[in-house]
């Protein structure tokens, strides 16, 4: 197995013992949403999106995120944002980060190669705009692997928009790589709703949650319509870097090549119809050029 095949340890890396989640119950999904409360202050019309910084990934070498080699022995520093969409039936968290239990371990945590660190709490941002868990009415993941459901546990008042795909193959026995059940548990005893395909989050086409699996079963991406900055597209994990969507790379752990480059295709395809802005999660320079929190796109 060479460098650029393995999987990254962040991947591996459990804070906590894992406990391995229970399957999701079968037949219709669960419905049970709260009212969603009006965000403060918001026109009829007005969506905002806050950029909240939930973690920093560095890698001494970002081999495994290309399978043709580009990357072997190449350091590489990813963020591991999380956003909160305010909308006027309600507030949206997309993808939770790592974890506060990383601001815990002074100076981040190494393994193996791999540096996790987290310099500010979830909780503290949100106190910044007013919220706090319990405030936030839907929680939604591009995919469940551990750098994107970290915080998951602190919203069990949420009502947790879960991909009928993603959640069957993260409570797949043996655990995937990657996937660290115990940060999301609070699902099973949550509100949830499971989509299948594209979804509207709010009804009116504002805030829609995108099929785009390839890097795993159910990965997604989100497209915001906002007044002022236009459409604006959050990538999940369909890429890691701007090389990556420049040559169109496909890390070796991903799920599927042939889905990775087919909804390559297809959300490439609707930034370009809708002329839209393409913000690559895990790249520092797209996080750094959003509006530095608590400021906002609107």
């Amino acid at each position: 197995m060479t460098v650029w095949q393995r999987v990254p340890v962040w991947m591996l890396f459990a804070f906590a013992a894992c406990a391995s989640a229970a399957a999701p119950p079968s037949g219709k999904a669960i419905v049970s949403a709260p009212q969603p409360k009006a965000a403060d202050t918001l026109a009829a019309d007005e969506v905002r999106l806050y950029a909240l910084d939930c973690g920093r990934i560095d890698e001494s070498s970002f081999g495994g995120y290309s399978d043709t080699g580009e990357y072997d022995g190449r350091p590489r520093t990813m963020s591991a944002p999380c956003f909160v969409i305010r909308h006027r039936r309600g507030v949206l968290l997309w993808d939770a980060g790592l974890g506060d239990r990383y601001a815990d371990a002074k100076g981040g945590v190494d393994e193996a190669g791999t540096h996790l660190s987290v310099s500010v709490r979830l909780v503290d941002q949100l106190q910044a705009i007013g919220l706090t868990p319990a405030g936030v009415d839907f929680v939604a993941f591009s995919h469940l692997h551990a750098d994107h459901t970290g915080n998951a546990n602190l919203f069990g008042r949420s009502t947790f928009l879960m991909n009928a795909k993603e959640i069957a193959w993260a409570s797949a026995t043996p655990t995937p790589a990657g996937v660290d059940p115990a940060t999301f548990s609070v699902y099973e005893s949550a509100n949830k709703q499971v989509i299948e395909r594209d979804h509207d989050v709010f009804g009116d086409g504002r805030v829609l949650i995108l099929r785009a699996p390839g890097h795993t079963p159910g990965h997604q991406v989100l497209l915001l319509r906002l007044k002022k900055a236009g459409v604006v597209i959050l990538s999940g994990d369909l890429y890691h870097a701007r090389e990556s969507r420049q040559f169109r790379r496909v890390p070796a752990f991903n799920d599927s090549r042939a889905d990775t480059l087919a909804y390559m295709d297809r959300i490439e395809t609707i930034v370009g119809n809708l002329h839209a802005r393409f913000v690559i999660q895990h790249d520092p320079a797209d996080f750094a050029a959003l509006p530095k929190f608590p400021a906002y796109l609107n």
